[in-house]
Order: structure tokens, then C-alpha cells, then sequence
């Protein structure tokens, strides 16, 4: 927001040059003689004589080759991109916090499937530990049970840690106390998935309303206007200027002023600058030529985050529904191999391997909606569409 109040500053003195120019001036002094010598000579002691003077000199430069207003032209372009800037700043930490809130619910997600496995494989261990004392299980498999609680205990403290560090980033970013944020998330949701359709169109029409595609174009326009700048020293200017003095001088014996006054045009023509002036204008068009490849290279980056991001969004689609028939095909499996070893008909290694993967799959899940959010998130940034960046969840 300081960059837009220097811009909207440098506006002023980039036009001011091209505007009249008038100052004013003044000044008085008095100066005085004591001594005999005066006193011998004229009868008197003392002698005094005060001066005042005032002026006014005003100019202006007329402006034919556009010097002045193509500085205001440039000014207005970088005024622009100041704005724009703004626009870039916030949809940076739109996405900061939005991202970071969908790694809290994760984190949140996965600490609870964490702890509804170390629930199931209690059980497991329970029905082994029963198993064992009617003579049917061995020692191995109490011992395979507990290794699987004791792997599920390890990894609750990373998911503990994960959602923390997320709640901490958001209160950063919201200016808040870690503890407000944290007990609010704390209370449970849902993680947040899309809410709207995905079929939004050609990217190269999306990316119009980017702010770093706009910031760039505004760029490029400063430093082409800064071109006639340049070319406007080469060529003659014409100053119209004109002064007007008065002065009053006061002394003991007499008093009187005086008045002067000029006006006319005066030409400034460059002839021999050892190509200084020439060069000016090389300097400028290279560096309207360097903006120009910005810009481009800004436009091309915004057109693949966007492909980037539709194709990333449909294989999400597609990865979380199959993840979610493999939840249900696993949760199936485990109940069935439960049932089996009850019944003496498998062994206990089924079990745990249902366990094992039904575990996996849900946190794959989980995972996958993450990535389906962060790249729903990650759409709405690639088009420009902070304000619309919008997920359930709360």
C-alpha cells in the first residue's frame, strides 16, 4: 500500500515539469556606520540604510515532443502495476492460508484413522490374546499383534504435529494468538472438498484477470513510454520565461526604488552530446524489450499453472473415487478375516495384513482429498480468482 502512495507521488512530479514553474523571492538588509571621523565630517554620528528587493521568475517548458507527458504516461503505467501488486500480494496469502488450513484438517483426518486403526488392532490383539488361552495361538502371533498397536502408537505424535504446525502458520497469517485458532480447529470438521463443477473453459481466457499478467502488461508500458522520453531530449526545447524585480532602498537622507521586469523565449538545442542522448534511447528500448519478454514468459507460466492445474484437479477426481471402492473393498476383507480366524480357517498374518492395508487405504484417502482441495485451491489462484476461492469444510 506504500508502494501505491510512491506511485501516486511520483504521478505528480513526473507532470510537473511540464506545467508552469513560478517562484517568488525576497530579502531585506539594513547597514549602519558609528564614529568620529563622520561626525567631524558631515555633523553627524551615525548613518543608516536599509534595502528590500523582492522578485518573481516564472517558466515554462511547452512541451512538443512530449517529454513530460509521456513521464506522466509512464508514471500512470507504474501506478497501475502498484495496484496490481496488491492484487498479487493478496492472492499469495489467500492461497497460504487456505492451503494451510486444508493441511490442518489432513493432519486432523489422519490422527482420527490413526486412532480408529489402534482401536481396530487393540481388538485384534484382545481376540488373539483370547485365541491364545483356549490353546489356539501362539506366542508369534501376540507378539505380531502388539507390534502393529505399538506401530499405530508411533504414528499419532507426526499427525499431532502436523495439524499444530498448520494451526500455528494460520494464526500467524491471521494475526492471532496460536491458542484462538488452535481451539477452534481442534473442535472437528470435515475436510473440505470442492464444491463446484470443474469444466471452466480455455486457460488462455481464464489467466485475463490474473494480477501478475496485468502488473507485467502495465510494466511494459511504462518502460515503452519511457522511449518518448528519451526521444524527446534529442530534439530542440522551447522555454518561455520571464522575471520581474523591485527593490526600495531607505537611508537618513533620502528614499527611492526601483523596478525591472524581462520576458521572452529561449531555445536549448542539443548539437554535440557524444551520442549520450542517442544512447538514452537505446537504454530505453532495451528495456522496454526486457518487459516485453517478462510479460511474456508471465503469460506463458499463467497458461501452464492453469492446464497444470485442471489436469492435476480431474486425476484427483478420479484417484479419489477409486481410493474410496478400495477403503470399502479392505474394510470388507478385514471383517471376513476376522470371521475366518475366529472360526480356525486362516491365519492370524491374514488379519493383520487386512489391517495393514484397510490403514493404508484410508490414509491414501485422506491424502487424496488434500491434493483434490490443494488443487481445486490452486485453479482458483492459477485464473486469478482469490475472491472465489472457496472450500466446504467451514
Amino acid at each position: 500500500m506504500e508502494r501505491i502512495v510512491e506511485a501516486r507521488a511520483n504521478v505528480v512530479a513526473a507532470g510537473a515539469g511540464g506545467l508552469p514553474q513560478l517562484n517568488g523571492g525576497a530579502s531585506a538588509s539594513t547597514q549602519g556606520s558609528d564614529g568620529s571621523f563622520a561626525r567631524r565630517s558631515t555633523g553627524n554620528d551615525h548613518s543608516e540604510s536599509t534595502q528590500l528587493a523582492a522578485g518573481l521568475d516564472a517558466s515554462w517548458l511547452l512541451d512538443f515532443f512530449g517529454q513530460y507527458r509521456r513521464a506522466k504516461e509512464s508514471a500512470n503505467a507504474s501506478l497501475d502495476a502498484a495496484y496490481d501488486d496488491v492484487n498479487v500480494a493478496r492472492l499469495a496469502y489467500l492461497s497460504d492460508l487456505t492451503s494451510s488450513y486444508i493441511d490442518a484438517r489432513y493432519n486432523q483426518e489422519a490422527l482420527a484413522l490413526a486412532r480408529k486403526s489402534l482401536t481396530s488392532r487393540r481388538e485384534t490383539l484382545k481376540l488373539t490374546n483370547d485365541i491364545k488361552a483356549a490353546g489356539a495361538a501362539s506366542n508369534l502371533d501376540v507378539v505380531q499383534s502388539e507390534g502393529l498397536v505399538n506401530q499405530t502408537l508411533a504414528e499419532l505424535p507426526a499427525y499431532e504435529t502436523g495439524f499444530h504446525v498448520a494451526a500455528n502458520h494460520i494464526a500467524t497469517l491471521l494475526g492471532v494468538p496460536a491458542t484462538t485458532v488452535t481451539a477452534d480447529l481442534i473442535r472437528g470438521s470435515s475436510q473440505p472438498m470442492p464444491r463446484y463443477n470443474t469444466k471452466i473453459g480455455i486457460p488462455a481466457d481464464l489467466i485475463r484477470n490474473r494480477p501478475d499478467i496485468r502488473r507485467a502488461e502495465r510494466l511494459l508500458a511504462a518502460a515503452t513510454a519511457q522511449i518518448g522520453v528519451a526521444e524527446s531530449q534529442l530534439y530542440p526545447s522551447i522555454t518561455l520565461s520571464g522575471t520581474i524585480d523591485a527593490s526600495r532602498t531607505i537611508t537618513n537622507a533620502v528614499r527611492g526604488g526601483a523596478a525591472a521586469w524581462s520576458f521572452g523565449p529561449s531555445l536549448n538545442l542539443p548539437i554535440f552530446n557524444g551520442n549520450a542522448l542517442k544512447a538514452n534511447v537505446d537504454i530505453a528500448k532495451s528495456g522496454a524489450e526486457q518487459q516485453y519478454i517478462a510479460w511474456k514468459q508471465t503469460v506463458l507460466r499463467a497458461v501452464e499453472d492453469v492446464e497444470n492445474a485442471l489436469i492435476s484437479l480431474r486425476k484427483n477426481y478420479e484417484t479419489v473415487a477409486a481410493l474410496r471402492k478400495v477403503v470399502s473393498s479392505y474394510e470388507e476383507a478385514l471383517g471376513l478375516a476376522r470371521e475366518s480366524y475366529k472360526g480356525g480357517a486362516t491365519s492370524l498374518l491374514d488379519v493383520l495384513d487386512a489391517e495393514r492395508s484397510l490403514s493404508s487405504a484410508r490414509i491414501q484417502l485422506a491424502a487424496g482429498i488434500r491434493s483434490l482441495a490443494a488443487n481445486y485451491v490452486a485453479l482458483n489462484i492459477a485464473v486469478g480468482g482469490g475472491s472465489a476461492v472457496e472450500v466446504a469444510g467451514q
